[in-house]
């Protein structure tokens, strides 16, 4: 018996011990973190210069998230020595420093979303603390709105917004390699705002932060500014800009083998390159290079001249693309022909349908300097010879265009024997047969586009595919345009505008404070079916966007305001527009 109630007893224990520590349920954690105190003052006013960190207590365990992309510093401290939590979740955030601080300056720490709790990642949004080594806190703001110009598709889900922007202090000497004196994330929908600033004169600029050093990289950042000085005397609202592409800083990147000779390449897009051989060997070179192009060619007979046969060499040029103007740099590459790249000929035809009421087209790997067209055989249906025409493309010197009367349904070959396409210094190494069909009309269609408020200038219509490539293109100039022979699908229009006409869409530079060249993109994507013709009406000056084909008025306009009230009845006025004559006006292709 006493056995038995000692085996009772162990069990009960065991049983007991077993549920202790079980989960019990309950509503999930949806509660941000709240902030509590700090080491600094209630009133945040005359904090001594000589403080070295900041302490801000919570009423939980915090973690930090990317603190590093998310706090920005205004005006920036240097010299951030510590920030805690790292690895272990605490109920405070520290921030040392070595600095000492200004004296009567508003110092803003934001944190972005970079706060959250330990148990569910509850963030607390937009966090920001403040206070001043003077005797007032600094209440002024700055706000508005950053759209990127060219940007299609609105980022969503894990897709970080990079966007920020900063104001830099009007000075005799202004240092934009330096971080803004103030500076601020966009958020998600595109709006900013800059708090705590001080009463002064500023120059504001927008950028995308990349690399995440809060400093604008020209060339790989996009960037948005305005000429005129902000005077922040009162608070701002309703700043906003357009980011844009950037002009890449002009200097010499490298040089390497490639079929039929070197490509020298350059960051940036010179107009011209002057490139001179230094090597005896060498004499005999042709430099090709299209206005703007990022590459420069270099062709010579490596077989004939001896170069690079049987070991490396080491070849040297010059250029003339420098910081001193007339002046010659001279680079060098080790040299090794590489017998594999030969001069060949491909179809630009894709899958073997040619669209109807086309040129052929055929490729090379070398730049065509002569054809011989004569040798060449084309045959419909396998039997019978047909007549057509062949030049080397006016736009692509790498291209050759086949014309001739095509017939939708019928299977051609083309034949292109060795040796009749010429290089400078080399020819086609073998007889090439190209065979194609030509598709049928009904299995494409046409769009045709009425532009309001059209450019002056000459400007490039495209059509994008959903993965944002450049399917078909148009240089041209007026209120009209019309492409013919198009594949049914949707399609994103780009307009790129040649304000200064160069045939080139110049990036913003903003070292010269050049702004780019003017861009639009139709407010939603047209649809091509096959036999349809489409009808479009844009007018440049709508407001519309893919992500907002309503065009709601921004919220960096104060509503009430007349901004506000004008934007806000042309965007209505719009609205009733596209209502009244719907989505698009479909005919049939006659």
């Amino acid at each position: 018996m006493k056995r038995f109630l000692l085996l009772f007893v162990i069990c009960f224990l065991v049983h007991s011990c077993a549920r202790v520590g079980s989960p019990v349920g309950g509503p999930k954690d949806t509660l941000a973190p709240r902030f509590l105190s700090s080491n600094i003052d209630t009133t945040r006013i005359n904090v001594k210069k000589d403080i070295h960190e900041l302490r801000l207590d919570f009423d939980e365990y915090v973690t930090l998230k990317d603190i590093n992309k998310n706090l920005i510093i205004s005006p920036p401290i240097k010299n951030i020595k510590r920030i805690l939590p790292s690895n272990i979740a605490n109920k405070f955030v520290l921030i040392q420093w070595t600095d000492t601080l200004q004296a009567n300056t508003t110092y803003n720490f934001n944190f972005g979303n970079s706060i959250v709790d330990n148990n569910e990642s509850n963030p607390l949004r937009y966090f920001n603390f403040a206070f001043s080594t003077g005797d007032k806190l600094d209440d002024l703001y700055v706000s508005g709105e950053i759209k990127d110009a060219l940007d299609i598709k609105k980022k969503t889900g894990s897709t970080e917004n990079k966007l920020v922007v900063g104001l830099y202090q009007v000075k005799d000497t202004m240092n934009y390699k330096q971080k803004p004196y103030y500076i601020t994330k966009v958020d998600d929908d595109g709006y900013y705002e800059m708090n705590y600033l001080s009463p002064g004169k500023y120059k504001i600029i927008a950028f995308a932060d990349e690399n995440g050093n809060s400093v604008y990289d020209p060339g790989k950042e996009k960037i948005g500014f305005q000429k005129e000085t902000v005077e922040v005397e009162k608070s701002v609202s309703g700043l906003n800009l357009k980011v844009y592409p950037s002009k890449k800083p002009l200097k010499y990147s490298e040089m390497k083998e490639v079929p039929g000779g070197i490509l020298m390449i350059f960051d940036g897009h010179p107009d011209d390159v002057k490139v001179t051989s230094l090597n005896d060997k060498l004499k005999d070179i042709k430099v090709t290079h299209s206005p703007k192009s990022d590459s420069v060619k270099i062709w010579f007979d490596a077989v004939k001249n001896n170069v690079g046969q049987e070991t490396t060499e080491k070849l040297m040029f010059t250029h003339d693309k420098g910081p001193k103007k007339d002046s010659a740099y001279t680079v060098s590459l080790f040299y090794k022909y590489n017998k594999k790249n030969v001069m060949d000929l491909n179809s630009d035809n894709g899958g073997g349908s040619l669209a109807p009421k086309t040129d052929f087209k055929i490729s090379s790997n070398y730049i065509i300097d002569k054809i011989d067209p004569a040798k060449w055989i084309l045959k419909s249906d396998s039997l019978t010879t047909q007549e057509f025409t062949a030049k080397i493309s006016e736009t692509n010197p790498y291209q050759i265009l086949i014309q001739s009367d095509f017939v939708s349904g019928k299977k051609y070959q083309l034949t292109v024997p060795k040796e009749t396409v010429s290089s400078f210094y080399a020819k086609n190494t073998q007889s090439k047969r190209f065979d194609f069909d030509v598709a049928k009309v009904d299995q494409f269609g046409s769009l045709e586009f009425n532009i309001l408020n059209a450019p002056s200038s000459s400007y490039w219509i495209q059509l994008l595919d959903s993965s944002e490539k450049v399917v078909y293109q148009r240089y041209t100039k007026g209120d009209k345009v019309k492409f013919d022979i198009l594949k049914p699908d949707e399609y994103i229009v780009r307009i790129l505008v040649d304000n200064n006409e160069n045939k080139y869409w110049d990036e913003a530079d903003f070292a010269t404070e050049t702004f780019a060249e003017d861009a639009y993109i139709f407010y939603k994507k047209v649809v091509i079916r096959g036999l349809w013709e489409t009808r479009e009406e844009w007018d440049l000056k709508d407001t519309r966007t893919l992500d907002n084909p309503k065009g709601a008025v921004s919220p960096a306009v104060p509503a009430g305001t007349p901004e506000a009230d004008e934007k806000k009845e042309a965007v209505e006025q719009s609205v009733k527009k596209e209502i009244k004559s719907e989505n698009a006006v479909l005919t049939p292709v006659k």
